[in-house]
């Protein structure tokens, strides 16, 4: 064989592999969209369209993520890195403990052990696959859906709990609301329960400071004006405390990325005082200011209730994490067992949907898992939150702020957020999944490339 000839086959080899990789890049990216998009209305295919089916379509987003972690594997695009080995390992470690010494449901034992070996793994995969611009595409997506899920949840605000979009999980007529203030129940959106919407617009908001503050990246200034109006409804509209802290942590973000990049103030400032300006064109219209008041009742009562700010701080947003790790519950050497501190679980082994466990994400992780093997996830989601958010900071320092301000969400999911409740743990997923995609602005092929 001449060298021209080796010399051919050896490039045309490499276009065959490079459009091969394409293709399975397209192919995970596509995947990806599909979990986001369940992740957003997988709830109102357990209410509304596909109520009879509410409990498969409970875990429906888990064999997505499982084939594509199973593709990328078979291509040489799995991701690989300590923190992945940590939880997979511990995970399987767990599992078979619980099986031995803890509850011994295997159901339940899965149930819980696939949080920690599809999931986790999956949000690194999220992050390998995806580059910046796939991520601005998710932030503009996510505006367009903004305007009816707003409008959405003004009907479910404003309706009884018998209406029609109210219907609960499986077609519930005693409706999907929850306790609220003055008469009114928290909506839930097309979520299954009130969190979802709480997260959905919790996770918007560091995608509308991005395109405030980077108009060249936003999607029609119509569209982000819209989506920001429906932004500030929402606060009230939900009645979530959650919501208004979360707006309030990404807001306190910026002034960070204000003090790297003082050139940006131009932008924040137009950007505040047409948040501003929308807030009083809003507080005029009656519907606003009726939620307003149910949400400013809901907020005194609960501050009441649970010792004033402090109380909501270190309750709610701190999640018992003292408590779990230093408190003294009985909890056996390994725990109780994988997955007895969810809801699917704790209706399998006791016939009722209760915690048995504990309220509390650090909680119930030790709880499961037991001191040792608990304390390792907690480190390790720890560790995961910190390299991330470092990361994002120091981003600042090349102009990309899209990192910065979406960890402003993903932070506490990662810390602290409910994981094993699906929605809680689906928007955790994406939202780390999405914060380190951002870090990457290369093409896709060039940073696989470096990657391997």
């Amino acid at each position: 064989m001449d060298s021209q000839t080796h010399t051919f086959q050896q490039t045309w080899t490499s276009k065959r592999a490079a459009k091969e990789l394409e293709r399975t890049v397209l192919l995970l990216k596509r995947g990806i969209w599909l979990y986001f998009i369940l992740l957003i209305f997988e709830g109102a295919l357990r209410k509304w369209f596909l109520p009879a089916l509410a409990t498969p379509l409970l875990i429906v987003r888990d064999p997505i993520a499982l084939a594509l972690l199973a593709i990328a594997y078979h291509k040489g695009l799995f991701p690989r890195n300590g923190l992945m080995v940590a939880f997979i390992i511990t995970g399987i470690i767990s599992f078979f403990l619980t099986l031995l010494v803890g509850h011994g449901n295997l159901f339940v034992a899965i149930y819980g052990i696939r949080i920690l070996i599809i999931h986790v793994p999956f949000m690194f995969l999220i992050g390998k696959v995806f580059r910046q611009q796939d991520v601005v595409e998710i932030g503009k997506a996510m505006l367009w859906i903004a305007i009816p899920m707003t409008v959405l949840v003004a009907l479910q605000f404003y309706s009884p709990q018998s209406a029609w979009v109210n219907r609960g999980i499986g077609g519930d007529m005693e409706g999907a609301g929850f306790s609220g203030a003055l008469g009114y129940a928290r909506p839930p959106g097309t979520f299954s329960f009130t969190t979802g919407t709480t997260l959905f617009y919790s996770m918007l908001t560091p995608f509308i400071l991005y395109f405030w503050l980077q108009k060249d990246k936003a999607p029609p200034l119509l569209i982000l004006v819209a989506a920001s109006i429906g932004l500030l409804a929402a606060i009230p509209l939900s009645i979530s405390r959650g919501l208004l802290f979360q707006i309030a942590l990404s807001f306190v973000f910026t002034t960070f990325i204000i003090a790297k990049r003082p050139a940006l103030i131009k932008s924040l400032i137009a950007g505040l005082v047409s948040f501003a300006l929308l807030l009083i064109a809003l507080s005029n219209l009656s519907f606003f200011q009726t939620a307003t008041e149910v949400f400013m009742t809901r907020f005194e009562r609960a501050n009441e209730a649970e010792g004033g700010l402090e109380g909501v701080l270190i309750d709610r947003f701190l999640g018992g994490m003292y408590s779990a790790v230093f408190g003294d519950r009985g909890i056996p050497l390994w725990g109780f067992g994988l997955g007895m501190g969810t809801n699917a679980g704790a209706m399998l082994l006791s016939g009722r949907i209760t915690f048995l466990i504990s309220e509390g994400e650090w909680g119930r992780v030790i709880g499961e898992m037991g001191f040792l093997l608990g304390m390792t996830i907690i480190v390790s989601r720890i560790v995961t939150a910190t390299q991330i958010g470092l990361k994002s900071y120091y981003s600042l320092a090349s102009n990309n702020i899209l990192p910065w301000l979406l960890f402003s969400f993903a932070a506490l999911n990662l810390l602290q957020g409910q994981w094993a409740q699906p929605t809680s743990l689906g928007f955790a997923i994406v939202a780390g999944g999405l914060t380190m995609a951002a870090l990457k602005n290369k093409t896709i092929k060039n940073k696989i490339t470096n990657e391997r």
